[in-house]
């Protein structure tokens, strides 16, 4: 079997694009001639990111200077700890032009730990703001005000470890604040101390992190950001999530941020929202400026000053917390103005459309730039369901990566159906579908479809058997099919994946229920916002088997060169519902038949001997144990070829090795 390269081809390979070469050619040019402009005159696109070293709060030469973007305000004054919270003319700000407000103050007048706002005098009035670079944001536990912090500690946090070297992401989707088995909100600490060397030894080598950027209202996940260059102070102070950062490194981890770029909350007194009385200073206008379905705010992305600081925010978080890239969040509403909301893509026109957001499209291309610019080893990965061409190309957009989306949707459509309905085809199909020119990370399920009105996989084929039968003595039919599907779900979704896999943080080993932050609707409970890591270690359960079955998977995708090889098919066989592919020289059998085994089953192979690499089956799993773990199997001639026979237990995956 000829062994082929898993490198993606040129975007020009695909031949459904060249009647749009020439929209694509535009797409491109108009980029790049924005990236003239901000250049302006300079070698790197990265010197236009960094506003965040001009604006905001620095010390410098004894001396704090401040700089706020306010092209809308009349005045502007800070107050704060310093003026003992009352308005004084000593700490106003001068307006230098261009919308630029500057303010230069002794350095004994202010210091570290000390809170501040923002009075902004407008037409038509006046309010508090928090600075747009504001680096640590805190809520009083009183009033729950928010307030911007001066962040200068004496002693400023030095890293100690690199990153790891770049590899074939395999994920850990975690958050920080629901990642504690108490029900409270974890910390950047408890994380570090506890939770990233479990995911060390889940043979994980990549984490990342779902609402890290400041947000005032914990229960929208991190995703109706307010301040963009502070972490949540909810979890910790800065130094905590540098010391996050710097051990995740030392344990061998990446670390990636989910990066929401593509709207921001609508709140006026903690966010960017008329922060100089004027919504569009960062937001379109009118009705284009607000988003229909997330109660956000649009940003402008033909503002060369919008630009600038969310490019800034790229480069920032890169350099001040040295993470290794990003997850961009909704890409999908980004590229489209209708933000692709009901809308189901059908044909590359639509790619070409005026319904794609040109500027929206630009700037992710120039924030692909920025980001590997500043670090080469950065790794970017789109959200994207559109399917858009070039997202994830060096000829296009640029992201090293996109979200095979279709394949979580898939699975989960296959779990409304009965077992011995399932198509093999349509399943298989849709595993290995993915763009030629593009790299991908596929997953059965991350924090989506975990979240409140969802279900997770694993609690969807349960239901509420998890609570009374997962002992391992319980013999209950629906769980021993949710475990079975559960394992080979996953083990042929990472075995068959583009070029990384993905999961969630608990899902790994069946996590009951739910997440749900606390809110309104459950009477701010804490009791769906946390982890049972516990489950996952109790012997008398059978969640742990879930999770070893989990690392071996990571173990075996991990290992070097298997997502440079190509999956190689080599049967689908629908009546018999077997899936059989070969990849780095191991070979993939799946059974996804209800009930019925497969004693002799002959499958064409190189000549050679074979041994078991890994099967679902194991007592240690969870499985019946219906196989002989050391026995070889020996190739035969057959008319048509050589073959191997063995025997295939129903809802089982086996992997084997040539020898």
């Amino acid at each position: 079997m000829e062994r082929r390269k898993n490198q993606p081809l040129p975007l020009a390979s695909d031949p459904f694009l060249m009647p749009f070469a020439g929209a694509l050619a535009d797409r491109m040019r108009y980029a790049d001639d924005l990236a003239k402009k901000l250049r302006n005159g300079k070698k790197r696109l990265s010197d236009a990111a960094l506003e965040h070293e001009y604006f905001g709060l620095h010390f410098k030469e004894d001396r704090w200077i401040f700089r706020e973007y306010a092209p809308h305000a009349k005045k502007i004054i800070l107050v704060g700890d310093f003026s003992d919270w009352q308005i004084s003319d000593e700490f106003a700000l001068q307006s230098c032009g261009n919308g630029i407000w500057q303010g230069d103050f002794a350095g004994d007048k202010i210091r570290h730990g000390m809170y501040y706002k923002m009075l902004v005098r407008y037409s038509g009035g006046e309010g508090m703001r928090i600075p747009a670079y504001a680096r640590y944001v805190v809520q009083d536990e009183q009033s729950k005000l928010f307030s911007a912090v001066v962040w200068h500690p004496e002693n400023a946090f030095e890293f100690r470890y690199s990153s790891p070297e770049t590899v074939s992401p395999l994920i850990y989707e975690a958050h920080i604040g629901i990642a504690q088995e108490e029900a409270k909100i974890g910390s950047f600490r408890e994380f570090t101390e506890k939770i990233l060397p479990q995911i060390a030894e889940k043979n994980y080598n990549t984490i990342q992190l779902m609402g890290i950027m400041e947000h005032p209202y914990y229960g929208s996940f991190g995703y109706h950001v307010a301040n963009f260059f502070a972490v949540s102070s909810r979890f910790g102070t800065p130094d905590d999530f540098k010391f996050l950062v710097d051990e995740a490194h030392r344990l061998g981890l990446r670390v990636i941020i989910d990066l929401v770029h593509s709207h921001a909350v609508k709140n006026v007194a903690e966010g960017l929202a008329e922060i100089d009385g004027c919504r569009t200073t960062y937001f379109h206008e009118g009705s284009r400026g607000e988003h229909p379905a997330w109660d956000s705010l649009c940003f402008n992305y033909a503002d060369e000053n919008v630009l600038r600081f969310l490019l800034s925010n790229c480069r920032f978080f890169l350099e001040e917390y040295n993470i290794d890239g990003f997850r961009f969040d909704g890409v999908t509403s980004m590229l489209y103005t209708h933000h692709g909301l009901n809308h189901c893509f059908s044909g590359y026109d639509e790619y070409f459309s005026e319904n794609v957001d040109r500027d929206a499209a630009a700037y992710l291309t120039l924030a692909n730039r920025v980001i590997h610019e500043v670090r080469p080893d950065a790794v970017t990965i789109a959200e994207d369901v559109s399917g858009m061409p070039g997202l994830a190309s060096p000829e296009g957009i640029g992201f090293d990566y996109r979200l095979a989306m279709g394949v979580t949707d898939m699975w989960f459509k296959m779990l409304d159906i009965p077992d011995e309905n399932w198509n093999m085809f349509q399943l298989y199909g849709e595993l290995i579908n993915r763009r030629k020119d593009e790299k991908s990370i596929s997953y059965v399920e991350s924090h989506d479809q975990a979240i409140v009105g969802g279900q997770s996989a694993f609690f969807r084929m349960t239901d509420a058997e998890i609570y009374y039968n997962m002992h391992r003595d319980s013999g209950n039919e629906k769980i021993d099919r949710a475990i079975a599907l559960h394992k080979i779900m996953r083990l042929a979704t990472a075995a068959s994946a583009g070029h990384g896999y993905l999961n969630f943080m608990g899902n790994e080993f069946g996590h009951p229920e739910w997440i749900d932050l606390p809110r309104e609707g459950n009477d701010w409970s804490m009791a769906h916002a946390r982890r049972q890591w516990s489950l996952e270690k109790d012997e008398r359960l059978r969640f742990g088997q879930l999770s070893a079955f989990d690392r071996e998977i990571i173990l075996l995708t991990g290992q070097g060169g298997f997502f440079e090889a190509q999956v190689q098919t080599v049967r689908v066989d629908d009546s018999g519902k077997v899936i059989v592919f070969e990849r780095n020289g191991y070979w993939f059998f799946f059974n996804f038949h209800p009930d019925k085994s497969y004693p002799d089953y002959e499958v064409e192979v190189l000549r050679g001997s074979y041994e078991t690499v890994l099967d679902s089956d194991e007592s240690c799993f969870g499985g019946f144990a219906r196989r002989r773990k050391d026995q070889i199997y020996f190739s035969m001639e057959r008319g048509y070829g050589e073959v191997i026979s063995l025997y295939l237990p129903s809802r089982t995956g086996l992997v084997l090795k040539r020898r």
